[in-house]
This record gives C-alpha cells, sequence and structure tokens, in this order.
C-alpha cells in the first residue's frame, strides 16, 4: 500500500471514528444523517485531493491525467451535493467545487503550479462541521 494511500484510509477512519463517536452524543435522524455524510464526505475529498496532487505532480508525463483527475473530482463532488441535506456541507462541496474550478482554470492558463489552498481550506472547513 503506498504512503498516499496509506494516510487517505487513516484520514478517512479518523473521521469515520469521530463520527461514529457522536452518534451517542447525539440525539435523532438529523444526528446520524449528518454523521454518515460527514463520513461519505471525507472519504471522497480525503481520496480527490490525493488523486488532485498526484496528478499535478505528474502533469509534466501525463497532462491528459489532469483533467481525467479533475472530472473525476467533478462527479464525485455532484453526486455529493445531491447526497446531503446538511447546509454546511452542502457549502463547503460547493467551495470545493470552486475550488476544482480553479484549479482547471490555473492549469489551463499555464500554470504548473496551482494554488490548492481553496481546496485544502474547505476540507478543513468539512472537519470543523463534522467534528462534534
Amino acid at each position: 500500500m503506498s504512503a498516499v494511500q496509506t494516510r487517505r484510509r487513516r484520514i478517512t477512519l479518523a473521521l469515520a471514528a469521530t463520527a461514529v463517536l457522536a452518534l451517542p452524543l447525539t440525539a435523532g435522524c438529523g444526528a446520524l444523517d449528518k454523521a454518515l455524510d460527514c463520513v461519505k464526505t471525507a472519504d471522497a475529498i480525503a481520496g480527490s485531493v490525493n488523486d488532485l496532487q498526484q496528478a499535478i505532480s505528474s502533469a509534466g508525463d501525463n497532462p491528459l491525467q489532469l483533467d481525467e483527475t479533475l472530472d473525476d473530482i467533478d462527479n464525485k463532488l455532484d453526486k455529493l451535493a445531491g447526497q446531503t441535506d446538511n447546509a454546511d456541507l452542502g457549502k463547503a462541496v460547493d467551495d470545493l467545487g470552486k475550488g476544482v474550478d480553479n484549479v482547471r482554470t490555473s492549469v489551463k492558463n499555464g500554470d504548473n503550479a496551482p494554488d490548492l489552498a481553496p481546496l485544502t481550506d474547505a476540507a478543513s472547513e468539512i472537519g470543523k462541521i463534522c467534528t462534534p
């Protein structure tokens, strides 16, 4: 297993554990739905950010991989946006989408090291939303 896969798995497990531990402290189906949304969102985002970092670092060798990765992330975010009823998570997913659009634009304009800060900021916001 690569270091990226190990890191992704650790992030996903940590967020899943946080969500599971938070369940007894919360009441009702809304809390359960939010916890499940958080786990799904965290998993998709951790994988997407890692995929994007790898695609950017190897863009010189395979420029098409970056476009494919950005398309894949857009598809994942579209699915996530349609699956969550939590307004805060929905906004964070939208912010991630804007970050992906910014990266796409930067790359098309010749930037070989696009700013990933909007993506990591949105991922951080999801962590805040999902922490009880």
